[in-house]
């Protein structure tokens, strides 16, 4: 029998280890099958693993779904918190607000993007209070503060970013079509609205 590391960091390397193994399992998965296709007995048995493993390691598939939208999304997080700008800093906070929404609606459209087509598999509570939602939120609040809108920007955020969600995005594009350049168009003119100078 194999006799547990009595090291912590060994342990938590290969706690590591065994995560980054299930999540690539996990991701083989998704390319082959499709991300509303996955499941947990699926990905248990491409890594190798019992189930009760998996459940231990992720809590349920919605789990198991986030921690691969986290993978995914970290060229995202990059992009928006240290890359170029608009996008990145370096630009008028108006101006990375547009870029961040635009980003967000052109990725809903590209349908290679794998992050929101893991998040459609995720109902909408459990995206929001995830580490990706939560970024999402605390970065277009700190745009609205730095921007100088006065007004309450946690709740702002939250208003704003209804409006660049997977189920709002979706349902626009497939019931009423709308295009994806008008989507672009209309955050444009939000941002605009919103962070435009206010009478003292």
């Amino acid at each position: 029998m194999t006799r547990p590391p009595d090291d912590p960091a060994e342990e938590r390397a290969d706690a590591a280890r065994n995560r980054a193994r299930l999540l690539a399992a996990a991701a083989r998965l998704v390319a082959d099958r499709g991300a509303g296709n996955v499941t947990m007995d699926a990905v248990a048995h491409e890594a190798g693993v019992g189930k009760g493993t998996l459940f231990r390691r992720f809590g349920d598939r919605y789990g198991l779904l986030l921690a691969l939208v986290d993978d995914v999304e970290a060229d995202f997080h990059e992009a928006y918190t240290s890359g170029p700008p608009p996008l990145g800093p370096g630009a008028p906070p108006g101006d990375r607000l547009t870029a961040f929404g635009c980003a967000l609606i052109e990725r809903v459209a590209d349908t290679t993007d794998l992050g929101p087509a893991l998040g459609r598999q995720v109902p909408c509570d459990r995206r929001h209070t995830s580490p990706y939602g939560r970024h999402f939120h605390a970065h277009v609040s700190a745009l609205l503060h730095e921007a100088g809108v006065r007004a309450d920007h946690d709740l702002l955020a939250h208003a704003m970013l209804a409006f660049v969600n997977l189920e709002t995005l979706d349902y626009l594009r497939e019931d009423p079509h709308v295009s994806t350049e008008r989507l672009r168009n209309t955050w444009t003119d939000l941002v605009r609205r919103v962070t435009a100078p206010q009478p003292a």
